[in-house]
């Protein structure tokens, strides 16, 4: 343990900004910030946030939320998926389409 060769690595010196899983988790809450936001959800996910693990893997943690919140965001869903979202859509634009939807509209944006 104390006495085996590191290979001139030494693990303690090791930093999250070495890490692509950081900036991974850190781009990824980003984008699921500014889609909160214009969602209207922003103040209902306190606990949002970029994390990494102990083997520096990229972690985005959504926290807990009440069930209101739950129940909105499950009805986001519902609609950004009847209005078509896939992999070729936007995220964005898919976000303003359920904010607008939220808003009293009923109709997909293409």
């Amino acid at each position: 343990m104390r006495d085996e060769p590191t290979s001139g690595h030494d693990f303690a010196t090791w930093a999250p900004l070495d890490s692509d899983g950081w900036y991974a988790a850190r781009d990824a809450t980003t984008a699921l910030r500014d889609v909160l936001v214009r969602a209207g959800l922003e103040k209902d996910f306190p606990y949002l946030r970029a994390d990494l693990n102990a083997f520096g893997h990229g972690l985005v943690e959504l926290g807990r939320v009440s069930p209101d919140t739950a129940e909105r965001l499950a009805e986001l869903l519902r609609l950004a998926l009847a209005c078509g979202l896939g992999a070729d859509r936007d995220v964005s634009e898919a976000a303003q389409t359920t904010t607008n939807e939220h808003k009293g509209r009923t109709s997909c944006h293409d």
